[in-house]
């Protein structure tokens, strides 16, 4: 009796912030053991590819589509990754896999899966900085394309009033240049003006920007699509060093930070 073709393989590779030295060996060896890469295109012009891997390049938006043909591609019996920036459990690629796979056909559940952490971005800038996540945080993204602006509203609240330090992503976009403002207004409510705020720009790459502020003299022009906003809780604190970056540390203690 004749035996079915093995399913495939499809791992979720995080390539880090940028350059290849923050990209792990672990990711770097599953790209070079793929046959098909499925992507954003900037994403996958960072990666060294053989003339025998295929590069399946989309657009930042069709994140549901990419997953699905991913997962048609190692049904079928092939080897393939999808490449994401940053760390892929992070508001990138490995749940659009997970949510293409359980709304897809029962052939892609038995697709051989993983996925393979990276460097995100609140990570990145925060080690460029000093430990800003030295303390309890969170991450949020200012995007409104998958839930509506007042959830993201409370929970900027609820987060600040918590005492933990945020790292926002996706803090404007041209579609959507009024969240990043909208998101300080709503944070100025509760905390105060003095509280310190780090705009990381392209993390490691050539380009890398680091910009350190406060709350009350952030704005939204500060950041691009290529920046995460750090918010420090209120017992963030920033170390003075002359002739030398200062520094940025939340303590490990817990004073009196929580209204």
């Amino acid at each position: 009796m004749a035996t079915a073709e093995p399913a495939g393989h499809l791992v979720v590779v995080g390539t880090g912030p940028g350059p290849a030295a923050h990209m792990t060996p672990e990711a770097t060896a599953a790209v070079a053991g793929a046959e098909w890469l499925f992507g954003y295109g900037p994403y996958l012009d960072r990666l060294a590819l053989r003339p025998d891997q295929l590069r399946v390049a989309s657009d930042n938006r069709e994140e549901l589509d990419r997953a699905r043909a991913a997962l048609a591609a190692a049904a079928d019996g092939r080897r393939v990754a999808v490449v994401s920036g940053g760390d892929p459990g992070v508001f990138a690629m490995a749940a659009a896999v997970c949510e293409a796979m359980e709304a897809g056909p029962a052939a892609w559940r038995q697709v051989d899966f993983s996925v393979l952490p990276g460097v995100t971005a609140m990570l990145a800038v925060a080690a460029s900085v000093g430990a800003p996540l030295g303390a309890d945080f969170c991450a949020l993204s200012l995007s409104d394309n998958l839930k509506p602006w007042a959830v993201i509203e409370r929970r900027l609240l609820a987060a600040a009033d918590a005492g933990f330090v945020m790292a926002l992503y996706n803090p404007v976009s041209r579609a959507r240049p009024w969240q990043l403002g909208r998101a300080f207004g709503v944070l100025r409510r509760v905390l105060p003006d003095e509280v310190v705020v780090v705009f990381g720009r392209a993390a490691g790459r050539p380009d890398a920007r680091m910009q350190i502020t406060t709350l009350g003299e952030a704005r939204a022009g500060m950041a691009d699509m290529a920046t995460c906003v750090l918010i420090g809780s209120r017992s963030t604190r920033l170390i003075a060093r002359p002739g030398r970056p200062p520094l940025v540390y939340s303590p490990r203690s817990v004073g009196g930070e929580v209204s």
